[in-house]
């Protein structure tokens, strides 16, 4: 059987939790459970400028031992790597396959053309969603599969599902801390709520990596929240099964398929998120979660009073939510990628 190289940022020896560095991660192992551990090369794109001579020696051995190569850059990453990889690929031949991260690459396409040109004519893209998919042929792609985000983790059993009946009710986030998820909104509408309700109804664990252009601006937030708001560092998403909702207000214009959403699935925990890129094609409303506007905090506090008043409808979203998290397994999710692996791995052409 031939090898399949990974090229991606997998931040070993790290602790990491961004959605790039969960994302490489996951299919590697997913793969490694497919083909075998035995059979994948993988790439550690950690580190930047100050790795990349020996990251670059990794690639050219990757080229030469694998048949298939995969990667998944981020913006600047693929504007670096599609060249180069085309460029290899003239000596060695191998099929190229791009595994998307978020939900910006159509508009890219747009600014950089003759990267367009290129991503054209490789073995595979796969997107996140449908409509990202959509977009791609649009503009002219023949080349594109849906391969949805998801998780290396079992969905929470029907009698593992936690319920809350009567305040106070715990709230969350889990995504990384930047204005442009939402996160200040998130604290707004918790407070115009509790102040609404006249008491302490929610309060609000806040988890995740701050980034470093707004750990300033977050460490000042933080010195004035009530305490009823918390942060809470970083944690494995297995701790939102204790939550009653997890609040996703995103307006981040890089926004895909946002892992966070599938941990919540998985816990069984009902999601409100803003209506924003591709969360409608996710969070159902009355099914899953619900959708509020985004850049909203006052529609936000207003979902989360209706919540407070009715916690029998919302319960009675807990099981459809984990069955939701079903279709993200990762059998099911990478259906398209590993069908086209595994006819490349069986020596057809």
């Amino acid at each position: 059987m031939n090898k399949i190289g990974i090229c991606g940022h997998f931040g070993f020896g790290c602790d990491l939790r961004n959605g790039q560095t969960v994302k490489t991660r996951h299919l590697a192992q997913a793969l490694g459970k497919e083909f075998g551990e035995k059979q994948l090369f993988c790439v550690d794109t950690h580190g930047g400028a100050k790795n990349a001579p020996r990251v670059f020696v990794r690639m050219i051995q990757m080229f030469r031992e694998c048949t298939d190569v995969l990667f998944l850059p981020a913006y600047r990453g693929l504007l670096v790597l599609t060249p180069l990889f085309c460029l290899l690929n003239f000596f060695f031949r191998r099929r190229l396959h791009y595994i998307v991260i978020g939900g910006w690459l159509p508009q890219y396409l747009d600014r950089y053309r003759l990267l367009s040109r290129k991503l054209k004519k490789i073995t595979g893209i796969y997107t996140e969603t449908p409509q990202m998919k959509r977009a791609l042929e649009e503009r002219g792609f023949s080349n594109v599969w849906v391969a949805p985000n998801f998780r290396n983790v079992r969905p929470l059993a029907k009698e593992e599902l936690v319920y809350t009946w009567a305040a106070p009710y715990p709230l969350c986030t889990f995504s990384r801390i930047i204005r442009e998820k939402g996160i200040e909104d998130a604290v707004r509408a918790v407070t115009l709520a509790n102040e609404r309700l006249g008491g302490q109804i929610f309060y609000l664990d806040i988890f995740g990596e701050v980034g470093k252009s707004y750990a300033r601006r977050w460490e000042t937030l933080e010195r004035n929240f009530p305490p009823y708001i918390r942060y809470r560092g970083q944690a494995e998403p297995e701790r939102i099964k204790n939550y009653y909702a997890l609040l996703f207000p995103t307006y981040y214009s890089g926004e895909g398929f946002a892992g966070t959403l599938i941990d919540a699935m998985n816990a069984g925990v009902p999601v409100i998120a803003s209506d924003w890129r591709y969360n409608r094609e996710l969070v159902i409303p009355k099914e899953t979660g619900a959708l509020v506007p985004p850049r909203e905090p006052e529609a936000l506090a207003d979902c989360l009073v209706q919540i407070a008043e009715d916690p029998e409808k919302w319960n009675g979203m807990k099981l459809t939510a984990r069955r939701a998290a079903e279709q993200y397994a990762p059998a099911r999710a990478l259906e398209a990628l590993i069908r086209n692996l595994a006819h490349h791995q069986s020596g057809e052409d």
